[in-house]
């Protein structure tokens, strides 16, 4: 499971959303999120799916990479998945499966509505996970840097330390894939020393986390305080009128993958209107 977080990772590659402007992509991926809980009906889901998963062909990044950055959350979507099927019940559900149990004379009951519901989540959250992923997997720490500030700007006038503060974002992104390694290889080397993980009750297994934690908590410290040094050794100030060596530019590419995105809102808007909103 360890392995399976993929946070922050990038994956070399020059698909076209690769090429697209880091400034447009942040912003078009935070407009994205919108539309997606825009959408009010299997229709305009149907249309969110699929241009996610057009998003996820035109990225290149194989497949395998994408399922993993999935998994961590299946647990989460199917325990949501079942609330939603148990619990969406009022006096104007439908029911579909009542299921009753020996105990007590209860009775589960299976609505139309939490159906609804529960896909509704599913598929949201699926969609949501898979295009921020992409846009870690297509964009470069620094490149991420960099537009994060630029986006950020305006908030200088406020006195705001908005270069500060988009490296800080970027390096927390950039050191999960090293921090989840380190935990990785921590555990590995506990467990060849007798150390069990995996079994036992939740107090042991939590107690059998500490000489796991411990090494780790040290090697984050140690990775921030070589960083910091770093950085002050190429005399980095964290000031806003620092130059980028690549110079952020909108090209063509960049406002098609506006005017997609506005039409996909479009899309969803005159599918709600037309079909109407079930959830």
């Amino acid at each position: 499971m360890i392995r399976d977080i993929t946070i922050g990772q990038y994956f070399a590659g020059d698909s076209p959303l690769h090429r697209c402007d880091a400034r447009m992509k942040l912003a078009l991926t935070f407009a994205f999120m919108i539309v997606i809980f825009v959408c009010g009906n299997f229709f305009s889901l149907g249309l969110i799916a699929l241009a996610a998963l057009a998003l996820a062909l035109l990225s290149r990044v194989p497949g395998g990479m994408l399922l993993r950055s999935l998994r961590p959350i299946v647990m989460l979507v199917v325990f949501t998945s079942v609330l939603n099927l148990l619990y969406t019940t009022d006096e104007n559900t439908h029911a579909l499966l009542q299921i009753p149990l020996h105990f007590r004379g209860w009775v589960i009951t299976v609505t139309r509505e939490g159906a609804f519901t529960a896909i509704f989540t599913t598929v949201r959250i699926l969609c949501l996970l898979l295009v921020s992923s992409l846009l870690t997997y297509t964009t470069t720490p620094s490149m991420l840097t960099a537009g994060l500030e630029h986006l950020l700007k305006p908030l200088a006038k406020l006195r705001v330390p908005v270069a500060a503060f988009a490296m800080m974002m970027t390096l927390a992104l950039r050191f999960v894939p090293t921090l989840v390694e380190e935990t990785d290889r921590i555990m590995n080397a506990q467990k060849s020393r007798g150390s069990n993980l995996e079994t036992g009750s939740l107090l042991q297994r939590v107690k059998a986390f500490v000489p796991v934690l411990v090494p780790l908590f040290i090697s984050a410290f140690r990775r921030a305080a070589e960083l910091a040094n770093a950085m002050e050794s190429r005399c980095y100030t964290g000031t806003n009128e620092r130059t980028g060596m690549k110079q952020l530019r909108l090209r063509a590419r960049d406002y098609i993958a506006l005017s997609a995105v506005l039409l996909l809102l479009g899309g969803v808007v005159t599918l709600n209107v037309f079909f109407g909103k079930i959830v």
